[in-house]
């Protein structure tokens, strides 16, 4: 049996007018910016209108830690949805945005699959409406208005050996992970050694996804502390005029994105941190505006609960006053196998103790989400070469952890093969059970917040940092940056800092190597092993496979 690929699929979706969408959404024609006829940013006036409107209900979706065998968290994100419109239900989602980094580099696209997508594909994958380059610009204009500053005198005093504000560009490029600038003579300005990070790393993108509106926005951006002054006090955005102008490049950006899933339902496409080195999660505005506009609003946190859904509770709950009313565990037969000690090439073949071996992995983050107060459904995202004794052994696992496994087909089949699950946490999320809690209080010490993940999400035995780190959270604790939340920076493909300890590893270390204060988005970057900020291309970059066909079409997307 032969199936369509992604972006044929895609390409053959019957996409209703933006308008359309918006209408269902009692969104006015005239507070949609329209980008072309099927994608549409949503008016600032209309999102402040919704204010007093009561929410609805919030479903997140997360996943095992991400394997080379797949899990389909997007995908079951965009099924759940159509299934929850298919039964009768009022729903819309909320995703992120894709980075150019990834879909050249390795993980292709980030709109779902098979019938289970939202389009437009190739657009959201490519540029969409151009938020990810403005927050680049912005992101860069704050840089270079450093070194003019150090330039024409250095008024504010910085140490240029203190500059903590790197750059950054939305692509993996390893060779600029550490450079040196200025070079070239007077004219240039001082040398001084910096780097880039991808853009998703970025703190402007990370303020763009917590802040409230356009004028908290500009708050957060100002601050943003961008160096030292040689007596160790911080110099501020604000301190260099950059955060009016930071504001402008950003003031559409901040609206949410609207589009359309296949069967025509309607979707927020806004913001797009990374999870494994930032907090992974889409915009608090276009979440907080599905929640006035839809009954229930499925949402999803980047790779595994253990790094995207503790950074939804921990930081975006906690800073935008959310609470999920169920969480939704993605996993497959396909990726329990594998954590089984399975080579890819073998995943075919049934094996009932493989995958009973490997759900260690999926068992662990249920406890770790239902440690926060909130019921959880495991959605088995179903392949083709399942067999039933491997689904029967995945659910009777989660049946012993006190949890229930739904067999979904939204891949093949869309939202008519997720109505099971849409019932289910449809069921769940009326009952009223949740009692979200954050993981630990706002004055905890911030080791203690540290060690706080690392032990009871992680389960590790201890964090390894330095005295010269210690010291560095002390300080931020003096200058009143204790309350604020951990957003750990590690390897998404295990629960250590390692990325080939698969399953649900014991005994093991979280080795801290930096911590960085992003004081404008309101949290501190702890960076765990071997992390990079800024990701390098593999030995053969998914861009070596992607053109324009005959007839202009984009090939080997996805």
């Amino acid at each position: 049996m032969g199936y369509k690929s992604d972006i044929e699929i895609a390409r053959e979706a019957h996409k209703l007018p933006i308008q359309e969408i918006g209408a269902r959404l009692g969104i006015p024609a005239g507070d949609l910016l329209p980008f072309g006829h099927d994608k549409a940013k949503v008016s600032a006036d209309f999102i402040k209108a919704q204010a007093d409107k009561p929410d609805g209900k919030l479903i997140l979706v997360t996943a095992i830690n991400p394997t080379p065998a797949g899990e389909g968290k997007t995908t079951t994100t965009v099924g759940l949805t159509d299934g929850l419109n298919r039964i009768g239900k009022d729903a819309m989602l909320c995703i992120r945005e894709a980075s150019l980094g990834p879909c050249f580099g390795m993980k292709g696209g980030a709109a779902g699959g098979g019938y289970a997508q939202v389009v437009p594909m190739e657009e959201m994958n490519l540029h969409f409406t151009g938020d990810f380059h403005a927050i680049t610009s912005a992101h860069n204009l704050l840089a270079a208005m450093i070194d003019n500053h150090i330039y024409w005198g250095n008024e504010l005093g910085i140490d240029e050996r203190r500059v903590v504000w790197r750059r950054v560009v939305d692509m993996n490029d390893r060779a600029l992970r550490d450079i040196v600038t200025s070079l070239g003579g007077v004219a240039n300005g001082f040398p001084r050694q910096t780097g880039f990070d991808i853009t998703v790393a970025s703190e402007v993108m990370a303020i763009l996804c917590l802040a409230d509106d356009l004028a908290d926005l500009q708050r957060r951006l100002g601050d943003i502390i961008i160096a030292y002054r040689r007596d160790r006090s911080p110099i501020y955005c604000r301190d260099l005029g950059a955060d009016g102008a930071m504001t402008v490049l950003l003031k559409d950006a901040m609206q949410p994105n609207l589009v359309q899933t296949l069967e025509n339902n309607p979707a927020f496409v806004h913001g797009g941190p990374f999870a494994n080195i930032a907090h992974g999660c889409n915009s608090v505005v276009a979440t907080r505006t599905a929640l006035k506009l839809a009954d229930y609003v499925v949402t999803e946190a980047g790779f595994g609960a253990d790094l995207g859904a503790e950074k939804f509770m921990d930081i975006k709950c906690r800073k935008a006053g959310l609470s999920p009313d169920v969480v939704v565990l993605v996993a497959t037969v396909r990726a329990m196998k594998m954590n089984g000690g399975v080579a890819r090439a073998d995943l075919g073949a049934e094996n009932v103790e493989a995958v009973q071996a490997g759900c260690s992995n999926l068992g662990r983050h249920i406890g770790n989400l239902k440690g926060f107060g909130v019921p959880v459904v495991v959605a088995i995202n179903h392949f083709v070469t399942d067999t039933e004794a491997e689904i029967a052994a995945i659910r009777d696992y989660v049946a012993a952890q006190g949890a229930e496994a739904i067999l979904c087909q939204h891949w093949a089949k869309g939202g008519a093969g997720a109505e099971d699950l849409a019932r289910r946490v449809a069921e769940i999320a009326d009952a009223g059970v949740s009692a979200f809690a954050p993981l630990y209080p706002d004055d905890l010490p911030l080791f203690q917040k540290i060690e706080t993940i690392a032990k009871r999400i992680y389960h590790a035995d201890e964090v390894l940092a330095d005295k010269k780190i210690r010291d560095q959270l002390r300080a931020w604790e003096a200058a009143g940056y204790g309350h604020l939340p951990i957003c750990m920076a590690k390897t998404q493909y295990s629960f250590s800092t390692d990325p080939n300890l698969r399953g649900a590893p014991t005994g093991h270390s979280v080795p801290v190597r930096e911590v960085r204060l992003s004081a404008g988005a309101g949290f501190i970057v702890v960076i765990c092993g071997d992390i990079m900020t800024m990701p390098g291309l593999p030995r053969r970059p998914a861009a070596e496979s992607i053109h324009l066909n005959e007839v202009g079409e984009v090939e080997g997307l996805f």
